[in-house]
């Protein structure tokens, strides 16, 4: 059974402003009373009634619980940014518990969830200068500091990983893809902190669709120099993440962001005639024609969403309304709320 507000939200669709008159049916405008002792389950409850992006949030964090409740297979999409911000910590968190089953990222989500391990990453400034910091050896994604020499930490991490994947393919045979280099790679860093850690341990599958790009990418070129007849087969990881997507009795896709990871995750889609749960969470606009910004209701025209299933966009940053939908539908006692 599908919650009040989401099943009302469908019936405002369908039947548009015809019944313009009968409005005392609909859900009143009404925000969190802190007047009252706070309860977070209220608290998050409340913005089902706040209106605006509140609103959207509220429908997001039901549909998030339907996908649960349904049992349908999970798929997060999520840009670099996410893992260079705390975000990477929550991703951490449902990777563990095994609360997605899916996830697709850009090679920086790779990277730097490595690098991290290695040394971390520091809040600084949006408005500090770039040739200033240039000059110190310091490269800034927003208001977060990434000094140079993380990545040469990571190179002298990368270098003999890659050796090894060569030594296993001179040995075996094996063609490597960026789902099985991942996923060797989540063994190789044994830190719990890190979210392909706990994917290698409990065979939750990483597709990364641009995976030369970045630094991997370019130590991914130098390593190609130094052995020529190394290989990466990147059709392999379309084959397993359409196998997974027709075999889904349900999909639901939880998008950060857009990019190559929201394009790959809603394009693997199409081969069962779309999701059954999306929820996009970013601050794209679609008045440009980009898949980032563009709305669910584009999607359902090219067969990546089902025309009745249950979608909302949420517009805003998602290092601030990502960590809400987990706290409402995501965390383990959010079945009871």
């Amino acid at each position: 059974m599908k919650p009040a507000n989401i099943q009302h939200h469908h019936q405002y669709k369908e039947n548009s402003v015809k019944n313009i008159t009968t409005l005392d049916s609909f859900p009143k405008i009404k925000g969190y009373d802190f007047e009252k002792p706070f309860d977070i389950s209220g608290f998050l409850n409340a913005y089902s009634t706040t209106g605006f992006q509140a609103t959207e949030l509220g429908k997001a964090i039901e549909i998030v619980k339907a996908m649960r409740r349904e049992k349908a297979t999970i798929f997060l999409s999520f840009t670099s940014n996410m893992v260079t911000s705390g975000i990477r910590d929550i991703i951490t968190y449902l990777v563990k518990h095994k609360m997605v089953d899916v996830l697709v990222t850009t090679a920086g989500g790779i990277e730097e969830d490595i690098i991290k391990c290695l040394k971390p990453f520091v809040i600084g400034d949006f408005s500090a200068k770039g040739e200033m910091l240039l000059d110190e050896g310091v490269n800034r994604t927003g208001n977060i500091f990434v000094p140079n020499d993380r990545y040469l930490y990571f190179e002298k991490f990368m270098n003999p990983f890659f050796d090894s994947l060569f030594a296993k393919q001179q040995k075996d045979g094996i063609i490597w893809t960026s789902n099985t280099m991942i996923q060797e790679l989540g063994k190789a860093v044994n830190n719990p902190d890190s979210y392909l850690y706990w994917a290698a341990r409990n065979s939750i599958p990483v597709f990364c669709p641009g995976i030369t790009d970045g630094s991997l990418g370019d130590l991914l070129y130098f390593f190609k120099n130094r052995q020529p007849a190394f290989l990466l087969d990147v059709t392999q990881d379309m084959q397993k993440i359409v196998g997974i997507t027709m075999n889904a009795e349900k999909t639901g896709c939880i998008i950060l962001g857009g990019g190559i990871a929201k394009h790959f995750t809603l394009n693997a889609q199409i081969f069962r005639e779309g999701c059954d749960y999306a929820v996009y969470i970013n601050s794209g606009q679609e008045f440009d024609g980009s898949d980032s910004g563009a709305k669910p209701d584009e999607a359902v025209s090219w067969g990546k969403i089902k025309p009745n299933a249950l979608s909302a966009k949420v517009a805003g940053d998602a290092t601030m309304v990502f960590p809400l939908v987990v706290a409402g539908a995501l965390v383990k006692d959010s079945e009871e709320r």
